[in-house]
């Protein structure tokens, strides 16, 4: 590792991102069935920072928690918190970092801007698939309970990633 610049940025990149979305957990606005945090914002910027290696800090910071770090909302923590409601969110967040991060190593605004939807599309979709089945109900209540509440706050929060991104070098 000595030496390597690029190794050495991932390491603090990593442990910046994994404090980062801790942190924004702790900004948490109660809704049912699910807390509306900062959680996604912070896991849209390291994609958009870090590219393809963002899926190493929110792989982690998936792990910490499960684990029993108190990183969840509200310092939830433990492997139970994945196998409630707020669980196919939490692991939406790592196919979200990766495909942000990938539309990112892309020169293209319009690639990067598409990047941060999908990524956005991805933790819905995890989400709602999750919330189907850990609350057994169908698609229309766990759309209307899991997206539609949440699509204003996410829409300020891919604006404000691709915003601060661009100020990032």
């Amino acid at each position: 590792m000595f030496g390597d610049l690029q190794k050495s940025r991932i390491i603090a990149y990593s442990a910046a991102f994994i404090g980062l979305i801790s942190l924004g957990a702790w900004v948490s606005v109660p809704f049912f069935p699910v807390p509306l945090t900062l959680q996604t914002l912070f896991v849209l910027l390291a994609g958009a920072v870090m590219k393809r290696y963002a899926v190493i800090p929110v792989s982690l910071y998936v792990v910490l928690g499960a684990l029993g770090l108190p990183v969840f909302h509200t310092g939830v923590a433990g492997f139970g918190v994945l196998l409630g409601p707020s669980g196919g969110y939490l692991t939406g967040f790592i196919f979200a970092a990766l495909v942000v991060g990938l539309a990112y190593e892309r020169e293209s605004e319009t690639i990067r801007i598409t990047g941060l939807l999908a990524g956005t599309g991805i933790i819905y979709a995890c989400g709602v698939a999750w919330l189907m089945y850990s609350l057994t109900t169908g698609l229309i209540p766990a759309v209307i309970s899991g997206v539609l509440p949440f699509i204003p706050g996410d829409v300020m929060k891919v604006y404000a990633a691709y915003r601060i991104a661009q100020r990032l070098p």
